[in-house]
C-alpha cells in the first residue's frame, strides 16, 4: 500500500511563469512544479530535483504520498498526478502535485503482475502472453497497492484472462472494460519451409538445317550475273 512516507520535500513560490524562467529554474538544480486541488488554492512552486528524482525511484513511485511545504505557503500532502520527462536526458523536467483530502478516492495506475506458470506452458508447450501490464483503480490514497497481481497458473492452452477475472477488493475499485484481455496462452506456429522448386528448362529448339555456305554464297551471286550481262546478249536472249 502507499502509505505516507516520512518524507518532507521543501519547495519555494516560483514567481515567473515563461519558459526562460523555467529554463532558470532547471539550471539551478530544481524542477517547476504545481500544486492544486484540496483546500487550497493553485501554487506554482520550484522543489529540488534531486529530493522529486528519489521519490519517483522508490518502490511506491509516483503513488509515493509525502509532504510538500512550500515557503509563505505551508505543508501540503501530496502525490505526483502528471510528470513531464525530458524525452533525450531522461530528467523530470515538470510535475504537478494534487493534494490529498481525508476521505476523498483518487484514480490512479498501477502495474499489473502475472502470478504462477499456467499449465498450459507447464504441460502443453503454450506460450504466455500478456497484454495489459498497467491498470486503472479508484481508491483511498493510503491504500493504492504497488501492483495488481493475477494468479495466471490455471490458464491452459487458447485460456484468456480478462479484466473482468481480477478477484473483487472492498477497497480497491478496478477500472476499465470487463472484457479488456490482460493475457492469453497461445502456441508458436513454426514456419515451415518448403524446398524450392528447381525450373525446368525449356527444350532447345533444333537447329534449321539450311543450305550449305557455297550454295548459299552462289544463290547470292546469281541476280548480280544477270545484271552484269551486256545488253545485246540479253536481246538475243530475247
Amino acid at each position: 500500500m502507499a502509505d505516507k512516507k516520512d518524507i518532507t520535500v521543501r519547495a519555494s513560490v516560483r514567481e515567473g511563469r515563461g519558459k526562460n524562467d523555467a529554463r532558470r529554474t532547471r539550471r539551478e538544480g530544481k524542477v517547476p512544479v504545481t500544486v492544486y486541488g484540496g483546500e487550497g488554492g493553485t501554487v506554482a512552486a520550484m522543489a529540488p530535483l534531486k529530493e522529486l528524482a528519489a521519490i519517483l525511484r522508490s518502490d511506491t513511485g509516483r503513488n509515493t504520498i509525502f509532504i510538500l511545504d512550500v515557503d509563505g505557503v505551508g505543508p501540503s500532502e501530496v502525490m505526483f498526478h502528471d510528470r513531464q520527462i525530458d524525452p533525450i536526458r531522461g530528467r523530470l523536467i515538470h510535475a504537478d502535485f494534487r493534494r490529498l483530502v481525508s476521505g476523498e478516492k483518487i484514480e490512479v495506475t498501477v502495474p499489473l503482475h502475472l502470478v504462477g506458470e499456467p499449465v498450459g506452458v507447464r504441460e502443453q508447450q503454450g506460450v504466455l502472453e500478456q497484454i495489459l501490464r498497467e491498470i486503472e483503480i479508484r481508491c483511498d490514497p493510503r491504500d493504492i497497492p504497488e501492483s495488481i497481481d493475477v494468479d495466471v497458473s490455471n490458464l491452459g492452452v487458447h485460456d484468456v484472462l480478462h479484466i473482468s477475472d481480477i478477484p473483487a477488493n472492498e477497497k480497491i475499485e478496478v477500472l476499465g472494460s470487463p472484457e479488456s484481455v490482460i493475457a492469453t496462452v497461445g502456441f508458436v506456429k513454426e514456419e515451415v519451409v518448403e524446398a524450392p522448386v528447381a525450373e525446368e528448362e525449356a527444350p532447345a529448339e533444333p537447329e534449321l538445317i539450311g543450305k550449305g555456305k557455297k550454295e548459299d554464297e552462289e544463290a547470292a551471286a546469281e541476280p548480280e550475273k544477270e545484271k552484269g550481262k551486256p545488253e545485246k546478249e540479253k536481246g538475243k536472249k530475247e
